[in-house]
């Protein structure tokens, strides 16, 4: 009997994800290929959402998606765990042991065989070595962080609201205004407007956000300045501070200091600038790596040194035409990932994985909370057209449901929307445990 192909994906990111679904679907159900996914934690929320679970405006309990249940409706397996290494002559993936909270191991290494490899990890903040940083600032690059943010977060809260501070703000200082940033710096003021709504004696005023970038402007990667100048009017008026030309050098537990030696205090620095892939990739099973960790690959998302291990989305370096590279974008990587299935489906078949991916910039989008929403649309056209408010709101929610879609199918991915939405209208917007 012919033994059947092992796809491996790890990272189930919504590359990850897609890529996983897409193949399941395709292969795993049809039992032309064992598809298996791998991440270190056991569900998945879209990471654009991240700033939500980090205020609680997102309550993981409902939004995730389990990994185990998803890929046994969808054609394809799940293992739980954290890569360490490929070993590229064995053509297995190495993972790490599972431990529980005391350190004590519950599984031991495992290595997991693959015929066909797509590595689809992602991407964390860079920190550019500069000093503190690690020690002193959080990070939102994944589910565990986004929750220890908000534990700290509403423990600072929940201190105020018992009158046991009220002479001092809450400085919190957000380093990168890319859309993370931004987004994170408005969302917690809705966090201490909700809080309100619990009956605690708290409000804005208490809260004092100064959001830090190094460039000329906020969203330095949307291309158009307009929609850079409204959301930071937008920001000013919800009483945020904006810096920009604005490098940090140091950051100690107490304060932030910049490159012209002014100190910025600070309770808490949530550092979302830069990105780069984790640094355990560089050179993993020996394959082609770039400075800021990325693996090396081709047009059609193979490795440079090996054929059957691909990468995808802000882990992977693809060059374009035009000698420029495939930026770190969620767009990006959904569209890897399917070009990517696709071809590992036509290797499967003996034919060459002839696709090739070509970056187009469908826009980009960011939503203050509830306050407004801005962003720009097709900008590979002329430019684009930038839209704000209502109509933006409705484009920046509609990515949220195609995501669903993608991964459920229509039916069942419209039945989670609505689902989704009579949820949030019964229970509260935020999350207090």
């Amino acid at each position: 009997m012919h033994e059947l192909a092992n796809i491996v994906i790890v990272g189930g990111g919504a590359g990850g994800m897609e890529i996983a679904t897409k193949l399941g679907h395709k292969l795993g159900r049809k039992a032309k290929a064992r598809v298996t996914l791998i991440d270190v934690a056991d569900s998945h929320v879209w990471k654009p959402l991240l700033h939500e679970v980090a205020t609680g405006a997102l309550d993981v309990g409902v939004d995730a998606i389990s990994y185990r249940s998803h890929a046994a409706a969808h054609g394809y397996h799940f293992q739980q765990g954290a890569m360490t290494d490929i070993d590229r002559k064995a053509k297995q993936v190495i993972l790490a042991p599972i431990c529980d909270d005391k350190g004590e191991e519950l599984l031991p290494s495992r290595r997991i065989d693959y015929d066909y490899l797509v590595v689809a990890i992602g991407s964390i903040a860079n920190d550019f070595n500069i000093p503190g940083v690690r020690e002193h600032c959080v990070f939102l690059d994944n589910t565990e962080q986004a929750m220890a943010i908000r534990q700290r977060l509403l423990n600072k809260f929940m201190r105020y609201a018992s009158h046991q501070q009220l002479d001092e703000k809450i400085k919190i200082a957000v380093v990168g205004a890319g859309a993370t940033g931004v987004e994170m710096s408005a969302e917690m003021h809705h966090a201490v407007d909700q809080l309100k709504g619990f009956g605690y004696k708290i409000d804005t005023s208490l809260l004092e956000v100064t959001l830090i970038e190094a460039d000329k402007r906020i969203l330095p990667k949307v291309e158009k300045e307009e929609i850079s100048a409204a959301v930071a009017r937008e920001l000013s008026t919800l009483g945020v501070r904006v810096m920009t030309n604005t490098r940090i050098t140091q950051v100690t537990a107490k304060a932030l200091t910049t490159s012209e030696g002014e100190e910025i205090p600070s309770d808490m620095v949530i550092w979302s600038t830069g990105v780069k892939a984790p640094e355990f990739l560089h050179g993993i099973g020996g394959l082609e790596s770039n400075h800021i960790h990325q693996l090396l690959v081709k047009p059609n998302a193979q490795t440079t040194l090996d054929e059957h291990i691909f990468a995808i989305g802000d882990c992977a370096a693809c060059p374009q035409p035009d000698g420029s590279w495939v930026p770190p974008r969620g767009q990006a990587a959904r569209q890897m990932a399917l070009m990517t299935a696709d071809n590992i489906i036509a290797m499967l078949s003996g034919k060459t994985p002839s696709k090739e991916y070509l970056y187009k910039d469908l826009g980009s989008l960011v939503n203050l909370s509830r306050f407004h929403t801005v962003g720009n649309l097709m900008s590979f056209i002329g430019g684009g057209i930038m839209v704000e408010g209502k109509i933006a709101r409705f484009v920046y929610t509609s990515l949220y449901r195609r995501h669903l879609i993608e991964l459920h199918g229509v039916v069942k991915g419209t039945l989670l929307m609505f689902a989704k939405g009579i949820t949030r209208i019964i229970h509260p917007h935020l999350k207090l445990h």
